[in-house]
């Protein structure tokens, strides 16, 4: 009779290595924790060194343990997820068309303003990481020193050290602004507003980006303009074959762009495009008007220059403001409007007399003294940060097919969703639970475009609060998807 076989026997170093192993799985020994060195735990397990050594060698092979030169063996970090896949090329339609985004854009500002939601929607940075202590305190030295000139108005073009502040600005943009190129605004929703009322009527096309950020669309509507919506790169931006062909087809009368960081792409157009860009609307004839007003917000070494670095003929209407950087409640703005400064001039005028004294003097005073760019070194880091760590929790939490765009600064990524998601159904239910964001239609002049893109802001500190909003928000585009394949397969 044959005799039963016998277990295979488990050699010494297979037990050490188990013992690790159970660790591991337990959490006992979590992702990135050091393991004791080959000779503490020879000593520990009463085992030779070169017993741990094969032990360790074992867990290598299986993937639970990595060995980093002259510092030890560490439990291996758990592989991450190949990141989402960038959007492609925007197709809008190819007709200008009277934008009908009011009612959305109701909604969207009523949910940012409750201070119960999460607030994802929003495209400003949180307080938390703007210098509001010193600016209270230069705000208040200030109004006492200057006393009543702080309370007169400040007639366009404004005041003239923040205009020289600005014009010495203007070299890290790649231009040479004077002092007298600047008109001080309300923002730069309001330089925006004032170039377009310079140059067009009421029942003109507006060529511009698409997506589109919803403020201009609106100011677009307010005025009576008709929007011509152009294919968008979420790397490169507005496509200029695109762009040119839509001069030869319609009577343009502006082109709006946001060339550093666009809102909701966060696009940067390279600067031979930048450049072609100048040349082509110097040839048409079409004054261009460029927001600028994220490219402070850089994460890399160097600023991207503006457009206007190329104009030589003033064709370029330069917009921008600290809103986004600085203040939002401020509201100090600017506009560099060329060869249309003394209409732009006229209409700030009429518009609002004058920008607010002296939050104008004390934004100057701030750029004189260097606390700016102080301020700015940090806020790129906490924004760079922010959006990194954000964009992960987004790859990992949506569905498969999910594109977000990769942008080198700002506090934006554009979110597009696969198939069977719905940006206003998520947008809805989202604030059902809590969590404000801004749906892909608002992006659209006709308000229907985008249906199943969102945007999402990230400058606010992401603490789990924000990441598991985020991870919220990625359940209820799996379900949305879920339930739409369902029905394909029902109807099948």
């Amino acid at each position: 009779m044959a005799s039963p076989a016998r277990a295979p026997r488990t050699l010494l170093f297979e037990r050490v290595a188990e013992k690790l192993r159970e660790a591991i799985s337990a959490g006992i020994l979590a992702p990135g924790d050091r393991l004791p060195s080959v000779r503490e735990l020879a000593l520990q397990e009463r085992v030779s060194v070169s017993t741990v050594l094969q032990a360790y060698q074992l867990l290598e092979a299986q993937d639970l343990v990595s060995a980093r030169p002259q510092s030890g063996h560490y439990v291996r970090l758990p592989a991450r997820p190949a990141p989402a896949p960038e959007p492609a090329t925007s197709r809008p339609s190819r007709r200008a068309a009277e934008p009908e985004v009011s009612d959305l854009v109701r909604r969207v500002y009523a949910a940012a303003r409750d201070g119960r939601l999460v607030q994802l929607g929003a495209a400003v940075p949180s307080t938390k990481l703007l210098p509001s202590k010193p600016l209270n305190r230069l705000l208040a030295a200030l109004a006492r020193e200057v006393g009543e000139v702080g309370l007169e108005y400040d007639m366009p073009p404004g005041w003239p050290p923040l205009r020289q502040q600005l014009s010495r600005r203007s070299l890290s943009w790649g231009c040479a602004l004077s002092a007298d190129d600047f008109i001080t605004t309300c923002g730069a929703s309001e330089a925006v507003s004032l170039c377009l009322l310079a140059v067009t009527r009421p029942g003109d096309i507006v060529a511009l980006e698409s997506p589109a950020y919803y403020g201009t669309l609106r100011v677009v509507e307010a005025l009576g303009l008709r929007a011509l919506e152009i294919p968008t790169h979420p790397r490169d931006g507005i496509q200029l074959d695109a762009l040119a062909e839509a001069l030869r087809r319609h009577t343009v009368r502006a082109i709006l762009v946001v060339t550093n960081f666009s809102n909701p792409l966060g696009t940067v157009m390279p600067d031979e495009r930048k450049q072609e860009l100048v040349e082509l609307v110097r040839k048409a004839e079409v004054p261009l008007i460029e927001d600028d007003i994220y490219g402070d917000l850089h994460f890399g070494p160097l600023r991207p220059r503006a457009a206007k670095a190329w104009d030589k003929d003033g064709w370029v209407m330069l917009c921008g403001s600290f809103s986004k950087t600085l203040a939002p409640g401020w509201r100090v703005g600017w506009a560099a409007p060329g060869r249309f400064g003394e209409q732009v001039e006229l209409l700030k005028f009429a518009q609002t007399v004058a920008t607010p004294t002296l939050l104008q003097m004390a934004i100057a005073e701030l750029l004189q003294a260097g606390g700016y760019d102080r301020h700015l070194r940090q806020l790129r880091r906490a924004l760079s940060g922010q959006m990194g760590r954000m964009r992960e929790t987004l790859s990992q939490s949506f569905p498969e097919g999910t594109r977000i765009t990769r942008p080198d600064g700002g506090t934006l990524l554009w979110v597009q969703m696969p198939d069977g998601a719905d940006a206003l159904a998520l947008h809805a239910e989202a604030l059902e639970r809590g969590i404000a964001i801004a749906p892909g239609p608002i992006f659209s002049a006709t308000g229907t475009g985008y249906p199943s893109c969102i945007r999402i802001n990230t400058g606010i500190p992401d603490d789990e609060r924000i990441h598991a909003a985020l991870r919220t928000l990625g359940d209820i585009a799996h379900q949305q998807v879920r339930r739409a394949r369902a029905a394909t397969l029902r109807r099948a």
